[in-house]
């Protein structure tokens, strides 16, 4: 069946696209399933992942390459077998990952426990291969194509340039508060007030935690943190004495940031004794761990994937309840090129949402 709308987008060829140097065309999704659906998109969140992914830097790119998983829009198409009662006229989102085995190709522990987003054949949205192992197309584009099971319902209460970050950066840092029980009684650091770390201040808050508080590097992000609802601020480049100051304060530590060079070991000090450091950032080489900073005191260091479409449920719901607003700053789909450069630049405050004219 053929459809009277073009999949085009913006396309990187080779690692110079990381540095605002896409190109617009055409590109063929995935063959059509009858469990698919197509999405006219809207909304494209900008993550840091794009970058990484654009450049190279988690390892070879299979260019060319449309990014962009963060992707809200309206259901143009949906299969006679598409799941979870999505219509034509839905409004919709997509995140990171797009397909997964489900249990399809024998035994897969975390799939039968609810977990496809740790699945070993587990399908990312943009350069991966899905399961018929067609090239997956990212949402920096007019249209997306995506299993239906990784397709969720946007409620209402939670507005489009406000649901497209969530369905990335939102979902990696509200899966482990909840996974770690945040809530009262709790006291948690964010490492990090920026396109990752302010999600998780929002979250931490709407979760009841006793006191959230936002760590970053300069003293010039207090304000921000503050009028996010930190409690208190921690800047580690311009306070000699941070982490005396800090000492097993923390329940809870959610680390967003993605250098390799973080003072990995004294963020770890600032736990309490059997506290835990969720690193959710992805560095593009190793950092160094001292495994003393973990023996007194016995103390965890863990990571934490994206989330499961439940799971964004979930966050959607908790969003819309809550009436949790991310900041963002919506940038015409047009000019992408120039907003992945202000990205890498570090202008936004705090997440870019791409917004298609029509």
């Amino acid at each position: 069946m053929s459809t009277d709308y073009k999949f085009e987008g913006w396309m990187g060829d080779d690692v110079s696209s990381s540095e605002g140097k896409m190109v617009w065309r055409e590109f063929q999704p995935k063959a059509w399933e009858e469990t698919d659906v197509d999405i006219k998109v809207t909304h494209s969140g900008i993550c840091g992942s794009d970058l990484h992914t654009l450049r190279s830097g988690w390892g070879a790119t299979e260019y060319p390459c449309v990014v962009g998983h963060e992707i809200v829009g309206v259901a143009v198409r949906v299969g006679s077998e598409a799941e979870g009662g999505i219509k034509v006229g839905d409004i919709v989102g997509v995140g990171a990952q797009s397909d997964a085995c489900l249990g399809r190709d024998g035994p897969c522990s975390t799939c039968n426990a609810g977990l496809p987003q740790y699945c070993k054949s587990g399908v990312i949205t943009y350069n991966s291969r899905h399961r018929n192992k067609d090239k997956s197309y990212g949402g920096y584009a007019l249209y997306h194509r995506a299993p239906s099971h990784f397709v969720v319902k946007i409620p209402k209460g939670v507005e489009p340039e406000y649901a497209a970050p969530l369905m990335c950066g939102g979902i990696t840092v509200y899966s482990p508060l909840k996974f770690h029980n945040t809530g009262p009684g709790k006291k948690v650091g964010i490492v990090g007030v920026g396109g990752l770390g302010h999600f998780a201040v929002l979250f931490a808050k709407a979760f009841g935690a006793d006191e959230v508080v936002g760590i970053s590097r300069r003293e010039n992000k207090r304000a921000d943190a503050i009028n996010l609802g930190c409690d208190d601020y921690i800047a580690t480049s311009d306070d000699a004495d941070w982490v005396k100051k800090n000492s097993e304060r923390f329940d809870l530590i959610i680390s967003t940031v993605s250098s390799d060079d973080m003072p990995f070991n004294e963020y770890v000090a600032l736990l309490k004794h059997e506290g835990t450091l969720v690193q959710v950032g992805a560095p593009e080489a190793p950092i160094k761990l001292n495994p003393m900073s973990l023996i007194y005191g016995r103390k965890n260091v863990t990571g934490s994937g994206i989330g499961s479409p439940d799971e964004i449920r979930d966050m959607l719901q908790l969003a819309a309840d809550k009436q949790i607003k991310p900041w963002v700053e919506k940038r015409p789909m047009k000019d992408a090129n120039q907003a992945i450069v202000d990205l890498e630049a570090g202008k936004p405050r705090f997440r870019y949402v791409l917004v298609n004219d029509s």
